[in-house]
Protein backbone atom coordinates (compact mmCIF):
# COMPACT_ATOMS: atom_id res chain seq x y z
CA UNK A 1 0.00 0.00 0.00
CA UNK A 2 2.88 2.52 1.16
CA UNK A 3 2.65 5.66 2.75
CA UNK A 4 0.05 8.14 2.27
CA UNK A 5 1.18 10.51 -0.46
CA UNK A 6 1.49 14.00 1.54
CA UNK A 7 0.27 16.48 -2.13
CA UNK A 8 -3.02 14.61 -2.06
CA UNK A 9 -3.08 14.26 1.62
CA UNK A 10 -3.39 18.34 1.82
CA UNK A 11 -5.84 17.90 -0.80
CA UNK A 12 -7.85 15.39 1.36
CA UNK A 13 -7.70 18.05 4.24
CA UNK A 14 -8.97 20.92 2.03
CA UNK A 15 -11.71 18.76 1.06
CA UNK A 16 -13.05 17.62 4.92
CA UNK A 17 -12.49 21.53 6.13
CA UNK A 18 -14.84 22.79 3.29
CA UNK A 19 -17.31 19.53 4.41
CA UNK A 20 -16.95 20.27 8.15
CA UNK A 21 -17.89 24.07 7.17
CA UNK A 22 -20.86 22.74 4.95
CA UNK A 23 -22.02 20.81 7.93
CA UNK A 24 -21.39 22.03 11.19
CA UNK A 25 -24.64 24.36 11.94
CA UNK A 26 -26.53 21.69 9.82
CA UNK A 27 -29.35 22.87 7.64
CA UNK A 28 -28.67 25.87 8.31
CA UNK A 29 -25.69 25.78 6.37
CA UNK A 30 -25.41 22.72 4.49
CA UNK A 31 -28.60 24.12 2.92
CA UNK A 32 -26.98 27.24 1.38
CA UNK A 33 -23.90 25.30 0.24
CA UNK A 34 -25.94 22.96 -1.58
CA UNK A 35 -27.51 25.92 -3.94
CA UNK A 36 -24.12 25.97 -4.98
CA UNK A 37 -22.84 22.54 -5.25
CA UNK A 38 -26.38 21.64 -6.97
CA UNK A 39 -26.82 24.20 -9.76
CA UNK A 40 -22.74 24.97 -10.79
CA UNK A 41 -22.61 21.40 -12.14
CA UNK A 42 -25.10 22.20 -14.59
CA UNK A 43 -23.60 24.80 -16.02
CA UNK A 44 -20.10 23.42 -16.01
CA UNK A 45 -21.88 20.26 -18.36
CA UNK A 46 -23.68 22.93 -20.71
CA UNK A 47 -20.20 24.68 -21.17
CA UNK A 48 -18.69 21.46 -21.93
CA UNK A 49 -21.22 19.70 -23.81
CA UNK A 50 -21.64 22.77 -26.13
CA UNK A 51 -17.81 22.76 -26.72
CA UNK A 52 -17.70 19.47 -27.51
CA UNK A 53 -20.59 19.84 -29.75
CA UNK A 54 -17.94 21.83 -31.88
CA UNK A 55 -15.35 18.89 -32.11
CA UNK A 56 -14.77 16.88 -34.92
CA UNK A 57 -15.99 13.59 -33.92
CA UNK A 58 -18.05 14.42 -31.69
CA UNK A 59 -21.77 13.43 -33.72
CA UNK A 60 -20.12 9.87 -33.91
CA UNK A 61 -19.71 9.61 -29.97
CA UNK A 62 -23.09 10.71 -29.34
CA UNK A 63 -24.03 7.90 -32.20
CA UNK A 64 -22.43 5.22 -30.43
CA UNK A 65 -23.76 6.58 -27.32
CA UNK A 66 -27.56 6.42 -28.66
CA UNK A 67 -26.88 2.81 -29.66
CA UNK A 68 -28.49 0.40 -27.56
CA UNK A 69 -27.24 -3.43 -27.52
CA UNK A 70 -29.67 -5.50 -26.72
CA UNK A 71 -27.75 -8.33 -26.32
CA UNK A 72 -26.07 -6.95 -23.30
CA UNK A 73 -29.83 -7.69 -21.52
CA UNK A 74 -29.18 -11.31 -21.16
CA UNK A 75 -26.16 -10.49 -18.82
CA UNK A 76 -26.89 -10.75 -15.17
CA UNK A 77 -24.19 -8.25 -14.30
CA UNK A 78 -26.06 -5.53 -16.41
CA UNK A 79 -29.08 -5.63 -14.45
CA UNK A 80 -27.59 -5.73 -10.88
CA UNK A 81 -24.99 -3.08 -11.90
CA UNK A 82 -28.15 -0.94 -13.16
CA UNK A 83 -29.78 -1.20 -10.07
CA UNK A 84 -27.12 -0.82 -7.59
CA UNK A 85 -26.19 2.66 -10.06
CA UNK A 86 -29.95 3.49 -9.48
CA UNK A 87 -30.21 3.14 -5.65
CA UNK A 88 -27.11 4.71 -5.34
CA UNK A 89 -27.65 7.91 -7.99
CA UNK A 90 -30.75 8.63 -6.25
CA UNK A 91 -29.80 7.77 -3.02
CA UNK A 92 -31.95 5.10 -1.64
CA UNK A 93 -31.36 3.11 0.91
CA UNK A 94 -28.33 5.54 2.24
CA UNK A 95 -30.76 7.07 5.16
CA UNK A 96 -29.81 10.50 3.51
CA UNK A 97 -33.45 11.39 2.66
CA UNK A 98 -34.81 10.26 5.51
CA UNK A 99 -32.24 12.39 6.95
CA UNK A 100 -33.26 15.86 5.15
CA UNK A 101 -37.21 14.94 5.25
CA UNK A 102 -36.86 15.08 9.04
CA UNK A 103 -36.11 19.13 8.63
CA UNK A 104 -39.54 19.19 6.44
CA UNK A 105 -42.19 20.21 7.69
CA UNK A 106 -45.77 17.70 8.08
CA UNK A 107 -47.27 18.69 5.23
CA UNK A 108 -44.57 19.03 2.88
CA UNK A 109 -45.36 17.10 -0.27
CA UNK A 110 -43.20 14.50 -0.29
CA UNK A 111 -44.51 12.86 -3.57
CA UNK A 112 -43.55 15.48 -5.27
CA UNK A 113 -40.53 16.20 -3.88
CA UNK A 114 -40.01 12.44 -4.94
CA UNK A 115 -41.28 12.69 -8.88
CA UNK A 116 -38.91 15.49 -9.25
CA UNK A 117 -36.14 14.38 -7.68
CA UNK A 118 -36.59 10.62 -9.56
CA UNK A 119 -36.75 13.08 -12.69
CA UNK A 120 -33.79 15.14 -12.52
CA UNK A 121 -31.97 11.94 -11.65
CA UNK A 122 -32.47 10.40 -14.73
CA UNK A 123 -32.50 13.36 -17.00
CA UNK A 124 -28.82 14.15 -15.29
CA UNK A 125 -27.65 10.83 -16.26
CA UNK A 126 -29.01 11.01 -19.83
CA UNK A 127 -27.32 14.61 -19.91
CA UNK A 128 -24.08 13.85 -18.90
CA UNK A 129 -24.11 10.75 -21.28
CA UNK A 130 -23.49 13.49 -24.30
CA UNK A 131 -21.27 15.36 -22.70
CA UNK A 132 -19.22 12.43 -22.31
CA UNK A 133 -19.65 10.79 -25.54
CA UNK A 134 -18.71 13.80 -27.66
CA UNK A 135 -15.38 13.92 -25.71
CA UNK A 136 -14.73 10.08 -26.42
CA UNK A 137 -16.10 10.54 -30.51
CA UNK A 138 -13.44 13.53 -30.32
CA UNK A 139 -10.78 10.96 -29.26
CA UNK A 140 -11.66 8.16 -31.37
CA UNK A 141 -11.38 10.47 -34.48
CA UNK A 142 -8.02 12.08 -33.34
CA UNK A 143 -6.41 9.05 -32.45
CA UNK A 144 -8.20 6.90 -35.68
CA UNK A 145 -9.34 3.95 -33.50
CA UNK A 146 -13.11 2.79 -32.53
CA UNK A 147 -14.59 4.33 -29.47
CA UNK A 148 -15.06 1.23 -27.71
CA UNK A 149 -11.10 1.45 -27.36
CA UNK A 150 -10.93 4.97 -25.69
CA UNK A 151 -14.23 4.53 -23.77
CA UNK A 152 -13.40 3.62 -20.06
CA UNK A 153 -15.36 2.48 -17.03
CA UNK A 154 -15.07 3.60 -12.91
CA UNK A 155 -12.58 6.06 -11.85
CA UNK A 156 -10.61 5.48 -15.52
CA UNK A 157 -13.11 7.58 -17.17
CA UNK A 158 -13.26 10.33 -15.20
CA UNK A 159 -9.77 10.94 -14.03
CA UNK A 160 -7.47 9.64 -17.22
CA UNK A 161 -9.98 9.43 -20.35
CA UNK A 162 -11.84 12.80 -19.82
CA UNK A 163 -8.75 14.72 -19.00
CA UNK A 164 -6.78 13.36 -21.72
CA UNK A 165 -9.40 14.92 -23.88
CA UNK A 166 -10.05 18.02 -22.23
CA UNK A 167 -6.21 18.61 -22.14
CA UNK A 168 -5.72 18.40 -26.04
CA UNK A 169 -8.58 21.15 -26.85
CA UNK A 170 -7.10 24.95 -27.37
CA UNK A 171 -7.35 26.55 -23.78
CA UNK A 172 -7.11 23.37 -21.83
CA UNK A 173 -6.09 25.01 -18.81
CA UNK A 174 -9.55 26.68 -18.70
CA UNK A 175 -11.53 23.46 -19.58
CA UNK A 176 -9.85 21.40 -17.28
CA UNK A 177 -10.30 23.91 -14.05
CA UNK A 178 -14.29 24.23 -15.11
CA UNK A 179 -14.07 19.88 -15.05
CA UNK A 180 -12.91 19.32 -11.68
CA UNK A 181 -14.29 22.28 -10.63
CA UNK A 182 -17.40 20.48 -11.33
CA UNK A 183 -15.99 17.21 -9.64
CA UNK A 184 -15.53 18.94 -7.00
CA UNK A 185 -18.77 20.40 -6.56
CA UNK A 186 -20.03 16.46 -7.35
CA UNK A 187 -18.16 15.52 -4.77
CA UNK A 188 -19.23 17.72 -1.98
CA UNK A 189 -22.91 17.31 -2.35
CA UNK A 190 -22.89 13.66 -2.26
CA UNK A 191 -20.59 13.55 0.76
CA UNK A 192 -22.43 16.16 2.12
CA UNK A 193 -25.65 13.88 2.34
CA UNK A 194 -24.03 10.37 3.82
CA UNK A 195 -22.32 12.99 6.84
CA UNK A 196 -25.37 14.65 7.49
CA UNK A 197 -27.13 11.40 7.50
CA UNK A 198 -24.61 9.86 10.05
CA UNK A 199 -24.73 12.79 11.93
CA UNK A 200 -28.51 13.38 12.00
CA UNK A 201 -29.05 9.71 12.65
CA UNK A 202 -26.90 9.71 15.94
CA UNK A 203 -27.52 12.90 17.65
CA UNK A 204 -31.51 11.68 17.01
CA UNK A 205 -30.34 8.15 18.50
CA UNK A 206 -28.59 9.27 21.16
CA UNK A 207 -29.69 12.83 22.16
CA UNK A 208 -29.24 12.56 25.78
CA UNK A 209 -25.58 13.28 25.26
CA UNK A 210 -26.06 15.85 22.78
CA UNK A 211 -27.63 18.51 25.17
CA UNK A 212 -25.19 20.57 25.91
CA UNK A 213 -23.78 23.93 23.95
CA UNK A 214 -22.00 23.57 20.44
CA UNK A 215 -22.93 19.94 20.88
CA UNK A 216 -23.04 19.63 16.90
CA UNK A 217 -20.04 21.55 16.44
CA UNK A 218 -18.19 19.12 18.37
CA UNK A 219 -19.90 16.20 17.03
CA UNK A 220 -19.75 17.09 13.52
CA UNK A 221 -15.71 17.65 13.99
CA UNK A 222 -15.84 14.20 15.52
CA UNK A 223 -17.18 12.46 12.56
CA UNK A 224 -15.19 14.71 10.01
CA UNK A 225 -12.04 13.90 11.83
CA UNK A 226 -12.82 9.75 11.63
CA UNK A 227 -13.78 10.14 7.99
CA UNK A 228 -10.77 12.27 7.30
CA UNK A 229 -8.69 9.36 8.82
CA UNK A 230 -10.09 6.25 7.27
CA UNK A 231 -9.40 8.09 3.70
CA UNK A 232 -5.80 8.46 3.96
CA UNK A 233 -5.48 4.42 2.95
CA UNK A 234 -6.98 6.09 -0.33
CA UNK A 235 -4.67 8.84 -1.30
CA UNK A 236 -1.59 5.82 -0.83
CA UNK A 237 -0.05 4.09 -3.73
CA UNK A 238 -2.38 1.50 -3.47
CA UNK A 239 -5.37 3.53 -2.47
CA UNK A 240 -7.09 3.06 -5.87
CA UNK A 241 -7.22 -0.60 -5.02
CA UNK A 242 -8.94 0.58 -1.63
CA UNK A 243 -11.27 2.61 -3.46
CA UNK A 244 -11.97 0.05 -6.01
CA UNK A 245 -13.00 -2.64 -2.92
CA UNK A 246 -14.86 -0.36 -1.05
CA UNK A 247 -16.63 1.39 -3.79
CA UNK A 248 -17.58 -2.47 -4.67
CA UNK A 249 -18.88 -3.94 -1.80
CA UNK A 250 -19.86 -0.68 0.51
CA UNK A 251 -22.45 0.42 -1.85
CA UNK A 252 -23.60 -3.05 -3.63
CA UNK A 253 -25.31 -5.56 -2.30
CA UNK A 254 -25.46 -4.41 1.23
CA UNK A 255 -27.19 -1.18 -0.39
CA UNK A 256 -29.99 -3.18 -2.15
CA UNK A 257 -30.92 -5.36 1.36
CA UNK A 258 -30.72 -2.07 3.36
CA UNK A 259 -33.75 -1.14 0.66
CA UNK A 260 -35.22 -4.17 1.43
CA UNK A 261 -35.82 -4.20 4.70
CA UNK A 262 -36.74 -1.06 5.10
CA UNK A 263 -39.75 -1.74 1.94
CA UNK A 264 -40.18 -4.62 3.94
CA UNK A 265 -40.55 -3.17 7.53
CA UNK A 266 -42.85 -0.15 6.05
CA UNK A 267 -44.97 -2.40 4.01
CA UNK A 268 -45.42 -5.46 5.71
CA UNK A 269 -44.91 -5.11 9.37
CA UNK A 270 -45.76 -1.31 9.99
CA UNK A 271 -48.85 -1.73 7.32
CA UNK A 272 -49.68 -0.24 4.11
CA UNK A 273 -53.44 0.29 5.82
CA UNK A 274 -51.71 2.44 8.36
CA UNK A 275 -49.05 4.01 6.42
CA UNK A 276 -51.40 5.33 3.51
CA UNK A 277 -53.10 6.77 6.41
CA UNK A 278 -50.02 8.36 7.64
CA UNK A 279 -49.26 9.76 3.79
CA UNK A 280 -53.12 10.72 4.03
CA UNK A 281 -52.72 12.96 7.05
CA UNK A 282 -50.11 14.40 5.52
CA UNK A 283 -51.16 15.27 1.67
CA UNK A 284 -54.81 15.14 1.97
CA UNK A 285 -55.43 11.68 -0.01
CA UNK A 286 -54.60 8.40 -0.03
CA UNK A 287 -51.43 6.52 -2.32
CA UNK A 288 -53.24 4.46 -5.57
CA UNK A 289 -53.21 1.23 -5.76
CA UNK A 290 -50.06 1.45 -8.07
CA UNK A 291 -48.01 2.64 -5.34
CA UNK A 292 -49.29 0.55 -2.92
CA UNK A 293 -48.24 -2.71 -5.32
CA UNK A 294 -45.09 -1.17 -5.78
CA UNK A 295 -44.28 -0.81 -1.92
CA UNK A 296 -45.45 -4.23 -1.10
CA UNK A 297 -44.56 -6.43 -4.19
CA UNK A 298 -42.97 -5.52 -7.08
CA UNK A 299 -40.02 -3.41 -5.02
CA UNK A 300 -39.66 -6.42 -2.44
CA UNK A 301 -39.29 -9.39 -5.00
CA UNK A 302 -37.25 -7.07 -7.26
CA UNK A 303 -34.39 -6.58 -4.89
CA UNK A 304 -34.94 -9.97 -3.85
CA UNK A 305 -34.22 -11.08 -7.48
CA UNK A 306 -31.08 -8.67 -8.13
CA UNK A 307 -29.71 -9.81 -4.81
CA UNK A 308 -29.96 -13.39 -5.71
CA UNK A 309 -28.55 -13.16 -9.22
CA UNK A 310 -26.10 -10.97 -8.09
CA UNK A 311 -24.46 -13.54 -5.48
CA UNK A 312 -25.03 -16.34 -7.96
CA UNK A 313 -23.23 -14.94 -10.87
CA UNK A 314 -20.64 -13.07 -8.48
CA UNK A 315 -17.31 -12.76 -10.22
CA UNK A 316 -13.85 -12.35 -8.50
CA UNK A 317 -13.03 -9.28 -7.85
CA UNK A 318 -10.72 -6.97 -10.53
CA UNK A 319 -9.88 -3.98 -11.35
CA UNK A 320 -8.38 -3.73 -14.93
CA UNK A 321 -5.74 -6.43 -15.40
CA UNK A 322 -5.39 -7.11 -11.43
CA UNK A 323 -7.33 -9.67 -9.61
CA UNK A 324 -7.52 -8.95 -6.46
CA UNK A 325 -6.58 -12.32 -3.42
CA UNK A 326 -8.46 -14.14 -1.29
CA UNK A 327 -8.32 -12.10 1.72
CA UNK A 328 -9.45 -9.02 0.03
CA UNK A 329 -12.82 -10.10 -0.81
CA UNK A 330 -13.50 -11.39 2.89
CA UNK A 331 -12.84 -8.12 3.72
CA UNK A 332 -14.49 -6.86 1.19
CA UNK A 333 -17.60 -9.29 2.22
CA UNK A 334 -16.83 -8.05 5.77
CA UNK A 335 -17.82 -4.76 5.15
CA UNK A 336 -20.87 -5.40 3.22
CA UNK A 337 -21.94 -7.73 6.11
CA UNK A 338 -21.18 -5.06 8.85
CA UNK A 339 -23.87 -2.74 7.32
CA UNK A 340 -26.45 -5.39 6.96
CA UNK A 341 -26.54 -7.68 9.56
CA UNK A 342 -27.04 -4.88 11.91
CA UNK A 343 -30.60 -4.99 11.32
CA UNK A 344 -31.05 -8.27 12.51
CA UNK A 345 -28.84 -8.51 15.01
CA UNK A 346 -30.52 -4.46 16.63
CA UNK A 347 -33.99 -6.55 15.65
CA UNK A 348 -32.86 -9.69 17.84
CA UNK A 349 -31.63 -7.91 20.83
CA UNK A 350 -34.91 -5.51 21.02
CA UNK A 351 -37.15 -8.97 20.90
CA UNK A 352 -35.06 -10.49 23.44
CA UNK A 353 -34.79 -6.83 25.96
CA UNK A 354 -38.65 -6.62 25.76
CA UNK A 355 -40.29 -8.27 28.48
CA UNK A 356 -42.93 -10.58 28.61
CA UNK A 357 -43.74 -14.24 26.72
CA UNK A 358 -42.46 -14.42 23.21
CA UNK A 359 -45.78 -13.57 21.45
CA UNK A 360 -45.42 -10.42 23.25
CA UNK A 361 -42.39 -9.54 22.41
CA UNK A 362 -42.68 -9.69 18.89
CA UNK A 363 -46.10 -8.30 19.10
CA UNK A 364 -44.73 -5.08 20.88
CA UNK A 365 -41.46 -4.97 18.52
CA UNK A 366 -44.06 -5.23 15.16
CA UNK A 367 -46.21 -2.69 16.26
CA UNK A 368 -46.10 1.35 16.42
CA UNK A 369 -45.32 2.93 19.76
CA UNK A 370 -49.23 4.27 20.11
CA UNK A 371 -49.78 0.70 19.93
CA UNK A 372 -47.95 -0.17 22.95
CA UNK A 373 -50.50 0.69 25.73
CA UNK A 374 -53.54 -1.51 24.09
CA UNK A 375 -51.08 -4.51 23.90
CA UNK A 376 -50.44 -4.14 27.48
CA UNK A 377 -54.39 -4.18 27.91
CA UNK A 378 -54.12 -7.60 26.23
CA UNK A 379 -56.40 -6.50 23.43
CA UNK A 380 -56.49 -7.67 19.57
CA UNK A 381 -53.17 -7.11 18.09
CA UNK A 382 -53.63 -6.21 14.67
CA UNK A 383 -50.52 -7.38 13.81
CA UNK A 384 -51.90 -10.80 13.94
CA UNK A 385 -54.80 -10.73 11.90
CA UNK A 386 -54.84 -11.17 8.40
CA UNK A 387 -56.18 -8.64 7.17
CA UNK A 388 -53.23 -6.75 8.39
CA UNK A 389 -51.10 -8.76 5.79
CA UNK A 390 -53.23 -8.84 2.92
CA UNK A 391 -54.51 -4.92 2.60
CA UNK A 392 -53.36 -3.80 -0.47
Amino acid sequence: MGYPKWQLVICLLIVYSMLYVSLFKGVKSSGKVVWVTATMPYVVLSILLIRGLMLPGALKGISYYLKPELSKLKETRVWVDAAVQIFYSVGAGFGVHLSYASYNTFHNNCLRDCLVTTAVNCFTSFFSGFVIFTYLGFMSYKQQVPISTVAAEGPGLVFQVYPEAVATLPGSHIWSVLFFFMLIMLGLDSAMGGLECVITGLMDEFSVFFKWKNSREIFTFIVILMSFSVALINVTPGGIYMFHLFDTYSAGISLLCSALFEAIAVSWFYGLDKFTQDVKSMLGSRPGLYWRICWKFVSPCFIIGVVTFGLIYHEPLKYIDYSYPNWAEWVGWSLALSSILMIPIVAIVQLVGTPGTLKERIAINISPVEEHEQLRENRLVSRFQAKHWLFV
